[in-house]
């Protein structure tokens, strides 16, 4: 007898979320999920803020039922920093999510019934692909190199499998690391709103520059206007718990959202919105990121600096201006999955590349987050993998 619905068979559970509950040792050191630093949040000034807000005169309104849209002036606030980084934004144009995550399970929601067609970038962010799977959708790839998706790939996908949606992480990609360049984004615009085609353009970790230049966002690249849903995130830049997320929606998507967002919650946590507004309207947000930043650019390098001692020969690896991750692939035939229980054994954790395809999987690859140790602890967890890789060297 079945015990669920048949739309759980295709979707697989995350390995990531897996890896998480198999390494909760303090001996290992774990490059498997994309967790930011907790002794980096700031824990003092969102103590102060949900005190403020249930303090206040009026703070038992904060733990009432709310609008579905979200908090007026949590939206106020998100809108003033979009506009700030280049992607004009008002608090219409948002809907608060209880995390992006949710953002992107409203659009699958709204937009794709079963059997409709999906276009990622190979490899790409797994949890969308469980989203995608959970809709009902078909999933097709989309050919990418070191400068993101390939335009002149999506233009034959576009051709060839008509797809309803087109799913990207084209800033600091999860889990490659790669970020879109500015002339792909033009002509990836230029493709939506010719085919008529909705892009979800998911940025969770675009404030999280370490190196050259920001990139204007898909978003705001001209034609983008009524084709591009924008997805942000709390997690990476205040605290994962709060669970706080939104999206940028064009006019014709919002009521459709707002109706699937009905469904889903009735709306995000109130206390949680009012404590963000609040701690947004007393903190420098702006420098508690250039902190962040500081701190996680000098992660990253101590991965990148050991990776050539860590790494077999013939391996090739990404180098990513910001964001979590990099993306190594190993040379000859191996599947990085079975050399996980010997990583575990040695106290050190990644993520096998297999689970972030949609198609055919290199399974040679694997994706290793270096925000959440030190840098002499990143040290060390590349000395343990080393010891691990070096059983695949030729």
């Amino acid at each position: 007898m079945t015990l669920h619905a048949q739309r759980l068979a295709g979707v697989a559970s995350s390995p990531v979320r897996d890896l998480l509950a198999l390494i909760n040792r303090p001996e290992v050191i774990s490059f498997a999920g994309g967790l930011p630093a907790p002794e980096l949040f700031d824990v003092d000034g969102l103590r102060g803020a949900f005190d403020r807000v249930l303090s206040a005169p009026d703070g038992r309104r904060h733990l009432q039922y709310a609008p579905t849209e979200g908090n007026p002036g949590l939206r106020a606030q998100v809108a003033a920093r979009m506009t700030a980084r280049g992607l004009p934004t008002g608090p219409e144009h948002l809907l608060i999510t209880t995390g992006s995550q949710q953002a992107l399970t409203l659009i699958a929601a709204a937009l794709l019934d079963p059997g409709a067609t999906v276009a990622v970038e190979e490899p790409t962010y797994l949890a969308a692909l469980q989203c995608f799977q959970l809709a009902g959708a078909r999933i097709v790839t989309v050919r990418g190199d070191r400068d993101g998706v390939d335009p002149d790939a999506l233009a034959r996908v576009l051709r060839d499998e008509r797809p309803a949606l087109l799913y990207l992480v084209p800033t600091f990609a999860n889990p490659t690391g790669r970020t879109l360049a500015e002339e792909r984004r033009r002509e990836v615009a230029g493709l939506a709103a010719e085919h008529g085609l909705w892009v979800v353009e998911d940025d969770p970790y675009g404030e999280l520059r370490y190196r050259g230049e920001p990139v204007p966002a898909l978003a705001a690249q001209p034609g983008a206007e009524d084709r591009v849903l924008h997805l942000g995130s709390f997690s990476k830049i205040a605290a994962p718990g709060l669970r706080l997320g939104w999206v940028r929606t064009p006019d014709a998507l919002r009521s459709a959202l707002t109706v699937a967002k009905q469904a889903a919650d009735l709306h995000t946590s109130t206390i949680d919105q009012a404590a963000a507004a609040e701690y947004l309207a007393h903190t420098d947000l702006d420098a508690h990121v250039r902190g962040l930043r500081a701190a996680y650019a000098t992660r990253r390098d101590a991965m990148i600096a050991a990776m050539p001692r860590t790494a077999p020969a013939g391996s090739t690896w990404t180098d990513p201006d910001g964001g979590m991750f990099t993306w190594l692939r190993l040379p000859g035939p191996v599947d990085t999955a079975t050399l996980l229980p010997a990583a575990l054994a040695r106290d050190v954790a990644f993520v096998p590349g297999a689970p972030f395809y949609a198609g055919r999987a290199d399974t040679a690859t694997l994706r290793l987050s270096f925000t959440t140790h030190t840098p002499g602890e990143i040290t060390e967890g590349m000395r343990r993998l080393g010891e691990v890789l070096s059983a695949t060297a030729p």
